[in-house]
């Protein structure tokens, strides 16, 4: 139980920091533990929906949480997670470590490599945007990431979204896509409810600590810690994944 609430409370800190919906620091934390992938990814689907909701109701008492640009991929991304639950269980676990892989080094270029902050935000097609949703949704809760990993690099990159604003974002539509991952998951096999509540009750805590910290941190300094943090995650599923004696 400690141990469920102290990982909470970290996750969750970092969920509210770097607007994640916990999955990209969970997902791998329970593998280091011992869990499947497969219960590793339900029980970060169930704290997702915890963390994403009272991160974003804090963004947005804040001021921070632009509602209107979000909805359109929101809508996306709960269209497409909903069917994330039942394409989990026809694809094995070493498939889908390898597709958390790719999500978390592809997070990490867009962010080392391209990232354009303080220039004028474009203007999109929300079909686009709907688009981008259903895709994020999907592939994202197919290994409990929620789908700001992605989302947050593209914003920024490609549509020139202010770093803290696409933080945001990123946070709000983990809202979608956990809340329809959650639905899906379930019903399409065992989910570990009681671990997922502890951790996701836990990161409350620690979420309102990482939103507070958001707030008053440096862009670039909050830039640098996020791709440090990506950059670990892709050496551990790396040596994890190939180097991992059978």
């Amino acid at each position: 139980m400690v141990e469920l609430l102290l990982l909470g409370v970290g996750v969750g800190t970092l969920s509210g920091f770097f607007g994640i919906g916990g999955g990209t620091i969970l997902v791998p934390l329970l593998l280091f533990l011992g869990y499947q992938i497969k219960d590793a990814i339900g029980i970060s689907v169930v704290q997702m929906v915890f963390s994403s909701i009272y991160g974003s109701y804090l963004n947005n008492k804040n001021k921070n949480l632009d509602v209107a640009m979000v909805v359109t991929i929101g809508i996306g991304g709960f269209c497409g997670a909903f069917l994330s639950g039942f394409i989990v269980s026809s694809i094995n676990d070493k498939f889908l470590e390898i597709i958390f892989l790719a999500f978390a080094s592809f997070a990490l270029y867009r962010l080392f490599a391209k990232t354009v902050i303080n220039q004028t935000p474009r203007s999109v097609n929300r079909v686009l945007l709907l688009v981008i949703g259903v895709i994020l949704g999907t592939f994202s809760m197919l290994i409990g990431v929620g789908g700001s990993i992605l989302l947050v690099p593209i914003l920024v990159g490609f549509l020139h979204v202010d770093l803290k604003r696409a933080i945001s974002a990123g946070l709000f539509f983990v809202v979608f896509s956990s809340v329809a991952g959650l639905i899906s998951h379930s019903l399409s096999r065992e989910i570990d409810f009681f671990s997922g509540i502890i951790i996701g009750l836990a990161s409350l805590i620690g979420v309102y600590i990482g939103v507070y910290l958001k707030d008053r941190v440096d862009v670039w300094v909050q830039k640098k810690l996020l791709v440090l943090f990506y950059l670990l995650v892709v050496l551990y599923l790396a040596q994890r994944i190939f180097f991992r004696g059978n």
